[in-house]
């Protein structure tokens, strides 16, 4: 009967994510004043990896499911080295939050064995420890809490007490329990929850005085909230069916008028005062709250039960014809209930139960973040609130939903595979047929040929640099229409040197020289520029070579390794279609599984709710069999038979004006 504040998983992940990776954390507005409420923004944080950013837009658009596969997918090929921590930190966040605690817990405790603060280390193994408790596992809570250092913020070393006072109270420790609560009593900033848990382990353990005062503290609290409201109205309701058990009826009375009449303890409230007036034999004062039940029609039990309770304080005050005709109608409401509980199994049993509540409540994701927010439309869907209200149902169904989401991710997997099995098969289609053609070219290019030119070349830049520092000679870096004039002038040297002493080729010598050195001048002028230019062009050819070469040697590569890695794709897409082949079947066949076990447990759920209509028409129909006999036990004495059967008959009639004295 412990209370502990309420769980808000949604922001956990960020949460626990902030506090490993060093994120601001913030408040939000969630609607629950626990700490446990809150979510965080991140703050100044660089994101140096493509890869860890679109992981980081598929989690904040709430695709938790991709957003892990593609973490998981990019781990394996190191696609983040600036954020692995970080991303080890969500891949854990996102197996906790779909209920896979051991495999988050092992993601958690390397990282914080790999070396962090212990404020964070702290951080780490209370918020483990919160979802292990939300889950039910108890040990592995605990074990969790024994890890904690004392480095948690005082906010945390409160929740952290009160958990550990929780986990105490669900082992039936409640003297162990009583020892952490004291303490925290006078230091919580939220007493609520802590003299709450501190008044029922208080009387658990045998001290009844001191847990009443603690509750009654918690009963008579101002409260600004629902959440506390509601915790007010079930200490006042432990309270009074513990005074009542103490057959103290007016304390009991007065701890059931303080719970609110809209309230979800109101119907036990209501049944709990009544009785309390019986106690005390004011039949007529017990008739006002159960009255007031019986016309509520919310077929809980505390209704069901007030259906023969009033008809009860009919009898005890004499009123029999009134009595005896709400007994026969209890009893008829209890068989057209009983009759609707049947048709409702019925319609479990079909599956239209679990289609309908996947039809009413779709959802793109799986995990702990969705839940059933709307009634299917069935007959008699009001009985299925009492089931879907229920944790384990909606646990067990999560998980439905999470093999159905599995199912279709696995079906469409398959389906890629053979886009890929197909775009394999083109690729090696292509690389075979234009293998020859391109291996063709390449030889036909003659890249030796062209390295060697590109070596000469480069040779004779040498000479014509050493020609240039030794004598001044720049002919050997003259363009080709240089080198043409050149070779002209050369020649028209040639010519007039053959007639030294003919004096009409005196002027021609000299025109011959003055242009000789006119072209040794320009070449001399232009060298450095040429030579830069030549130096550039020869690296550029050079680089080209390089490349030439590379990607010759690695079309060689090719031609002996992709056939091999064809194979390998192909062997690896084998490999994952029989792996699929395999896992699709098991995954359908586990939700059927899944499926007939929510089934049964709704069934289950039902078919006790019709034990209990057919213990109530048991009782109303021996509290009427008594009725009959107390009538002819007053009409017996000298009276015949006869007059008996009237009397008996007087009482059965229905009598539709019949009121309470």
């Amino acid at each position: 009967m412990s209370c502990s504040r309420r769980i808000v998983l949604i922001p956990f992940i960020v949460m626990l994510g902030a506090a490993l990776c060093g994120l601001s954390v913030a408040a939000a507005d969630t609607g629950s004043a626990g700490p446990g409420a809150a979510s965080t923004a991140p703050g100044l944080h660089d994101i140096q990896n493509p890869y860890y950013g679109d992981a980081l837009f598929e989690f904040y658009q709430d695709h938790y499911f991709r957003t892990l596969t593609g973490l998981m997918v990019s781990q394996h090929f190191d696609r983040f080295p600036h954020h692995a921590e970080e991303a080890e930190v969500l891949r854990g966040g996102i197996l906790l939050s779909y209920g896979l605690h051991r495999e988050a817990g092992a993601v958690f405790e390397r990282l914080i064995q790999n070396g962090t603060q212990p404020a964070t280390r702290d951080r780490a193994w209370f918020y483990l420890a919160k979802i292990r408790y939300q889950r039910g596992y108890l040990a592995q809570a605990q074990d969790a809490l024994n890890r904690i250092g004392s480095a948690l913020t005082p906010d945390l070393q409160e929740e952290r007490a009160l958990l550990q006072a929780n986990l105490m109270m669900a082992r039936a420790d409640f003297v162990s329990a009583i020892g952490v609560l004291q303490p925290l009593e006078a230091t919580a900033s939220d007493p609520f929850y802590v003299r709450y848990n501190l008044g029922i382990s208080l009387m658990k353990s045998g001290q009844p005085a001191s847990g009443v005062a603690m509750l009654n503290q918690v009963g008579t609290a101002l409260a600004d909230d629902e959440e506390h409201r509601s915790l007010r109205d079930r200490a006042n309701l432990a309270l009074g069916f513990d005074a009542l058990a103490r057959h103290q009826n007016p304390d009991a009375r007065h701890y059931f008028e303080r719970i609110r009449l809209k309230s979800d303890e109101a119907n036990k409230a209501l049944l709990g005062m009544g009785w309390s007036s019986v106690a005390d034999r004011d039949f007529k004062q017990a008739l006002v709250p159960w009255l007031e039940l019986a016309h509520r029609d919310d077929n809980d039990t505390a209704e069901l039960e007030s259906r023969l309770a009033v008809p009860y304080a009919y009898a005890e005050l004499g009123a029999l014809r009134q009595s005896a005709r709400l007994y026969r109608e209890a009893i008829d409401a209890f068989a057209k209930e009983d009759a609707n509980l049947s048709e409702s199994i019925a319609a479990i049993q079909s599956g239209k139960l679990i289609e309908a509540l996947l039809k009413d409540n779709p959802g793109d994701e799986m995990g702990w973040y969705w839940s059933i927010n709307a009634l299917p439309v069935m007959p008699h869907a009001p009985h299925l609130a009492r089931v879907l209200a229920q944790h384990e149902f909606q646990e067990a169904f999560k998980n439905y939903r999470d093999l159905r989401y599995l199912e279709r991710n696995l079906d469409e997997w398959r389906s890629k595979l053979g886009v890929f099995q197909d775009m394999l098969d083109n690729r090696r289609k292509a690389f075979t047929e234009r293998l020859p053609d391109v291996m063709q070219q390449s030889s036909q290019i003659g890249l030796t040929a062209l390295q060697q030119r590109h070596d000469e070349a480069v040779q004779r830049l040498v000479r014509s640099e050493a020609d240039l520092a030794g004598n001044g000679d720049a002919s050997g870096l003259a363009n080709a229409q240089q080198a043409e004039l050149l070779a002209r002038v050369r020649q028209a040297q040639q010519l007039v040197e053959k007639y030294p002493d003919q004096p009409e080729f005196s002027s021609a010598r000299d025109r011959v020289r003055l242009t000789e050195g006119l072209l040794a001048w320009q070449l001399a002028e232009q060298a450095p520029e040429q030579v830069w230019q030549a130096k550039k062009d020869l690296d550029i050819i050079a680089e080209q070579l390089a490349r030439a070469n590379r990607l010759e040697a690695d079309l060689l590569v090719a031609q002996r390794n992709e056939p091999e890695r064809f194979n390998g794709f192909e062997q690896r897409i084998s490999r994952l279609s029989g792996l699929l082949d395999t896992t699709i079947p098991r995954i359908a066949a586990l939700s059927i599984e899944q499926q007939e076990a929510i089934q049964a447990m709704a069934v289950a759920e039902l078919v006790h709710e019709k034990s209990l209509l057919t213990q109530y028409a048991t009782q109303a129909r021996f509290a009427l069999a008594q009725l009959y006999d107390r009538g002819a036990e007053q009409s017996a004495g000298p009276q015949s038979g006869e007059a008996n059967r009237g009397h008996e008959s007087a009482i059965t009639t229905k009598d539709d004006h019949a009121r309470a004295p």
